[in-house]
């Protein structure tokens, strides 16, 4: 019996080490990417009748999973996170790089407030604006800014039509922008 319990193990091992070995891919009917082979490995556990070795590949998955979350090949996040995390990065194109798979649709951004670091005026009269969450804006269309750009001055930044951003310093009136940092 030592034996056998020793083979189911050894065999859950080698399945769960197959299963986390296999490629990720993209679904031929679709372009959503598959699941990441670690979860894939440690879903196809449940698949395993045998209790020692769904244990046996259960721990492995588990294990294979940590090390690479330890090592910075995998990130876990959550709807906070992820929302944050698109927050922050508001105004950059990132639409193909599908950053939070499921996640990227079900709580867009369509706005961020923060407040001014600086602001100044190129021999065109257009503006570099430098915000409190590090990005820095440039605008785009020949409009008047009508408010004092002073550091501290509330900012809102909101999407306009056709991937365009509008940008409006205390509450003025509103500028295209494109975000470059």
């Amino acid at each position: 019996m030592r034996n056998k319990s020793r083979f189911l193990t050894v065999s859950g091992l080698a399945l769960a080490a197959a299963v986390l070995a296999a490629p990720i891919g993209v679904h031929a009917q679709d372009a959503t990417p598959s699941r990441p082979a670690l979860l894939e490995g440690l879903l196809a556990c449940r698949a395993i009748t045998a209790t020692d070795a769904r244990l046996a590949c259960f721990d492995a998955a588990a294990a294979a999973f940590d090390t690479a979350e330890q090592q910075g090949e995998v990130t876990v996040i959550d709807r906070t996170q992820a929302r944050e995390t698109r927050t922050r990065l508001f105004g950059l194109d990132l639409d193909t790089a599908n950053l939070f798979g499921r996640l990227r649709q079900d709580d867009p951004v369509d706005a961020i407030e923060t407040t001014l670091t600086s602001g100044r005026q190129d021999g065109r009269g257009q503006w570099t604006f430098v915000l409190a969450d590090g990005s820095t804006w440039r605008q785009i269309d020949m409009e008047r800014v009508t408010s004092r750009v002073a550091p501290g001055a509330p900012v809102r930044i909101r999407q306009g039509a056709v991937g365009s951003y509008l940008l409006s310093v205390g509450g003025a009136r509103s500028v295209r922008a494109r975000r470059e940092r």
